[in-house]
């Protein structure tokens, strides 16, 4: 993952809205939902990044860091997802909020067991969050475009590096 600061004013709305979202929040599961319905109505688009940003790498889904707030309580990423690319099934350190800014992400939710539970398209515009557990999941874009989404974490990502609490090996199964 490329680390990479936007300048603040191409994030202000989004940052401003987490915050005051983050003030009433008590626990993971209700800190996901409020910065959900904040960033929503300020949710930026692909020019968030630069050209080159968005290019993202034949490698695998690329992020940049475009936020880390100072007492650490929340990170803003960008991800870059090449036509095709693909996340391991995996969980999270913290909860989470995606949302989308270009192309089609493709989510697929398991259960504890790593049987395919569910499933979602995930368009422009759409933001939605969760918080473990109950977050095993992959995302896949299935695209013919570059698919581009912004992910806030409950944690500074410049500190613990990543937002994967651990990678699993494959699914067992379908529903």
């Amino acid at each position: 993952m490329t680390t990479t600061i936007t300048p603040a004013p191409a994030l202000t709305g989004v940052t401003a809205a987490v915050r005051t979202a983050l003030r009433t929040a008590r626990d993971w599961d209700t800190a996901y939902r409020r910065v959900a319905d904040a960033v929503r109505p300020v949710l930026p688009g692909p020019e968030i990044l630069t050209p080159e940003q968005r290019l993202g790498s034949p490698d695998g889904p690329t992020g940049h860091l475009l936020h880390a707030e100072p007492d650490g309580s929340f990170s803003v990423t960008a991800v870059i997802w090449r036509p095709g690319q693909t996340t391991p099934i995996h969980d999270h350190i913290t909860w989470c909020v995606v949302g989308v800014l270009q192309g089609v992400e493709h989510e697929e939710l398991y259960d504890q067991d790593l049987v395919r539970i569910g499933e979602s398209d995930n368009l422009p515009g759409e933001v939605n969050g969760f918080a473990p557990p109950g977050d095993i999941h992959l995302i896949r874009n299935t695209g013919a475009e570059t698919a581009i989404s912004l992910h806030v974490y409950g944690t500074d990502l410049s500190r613990v590096g990543s937002s994967a609490r651990r990678y699993y090996e494959s699914a067992r199964g379908t529903r």
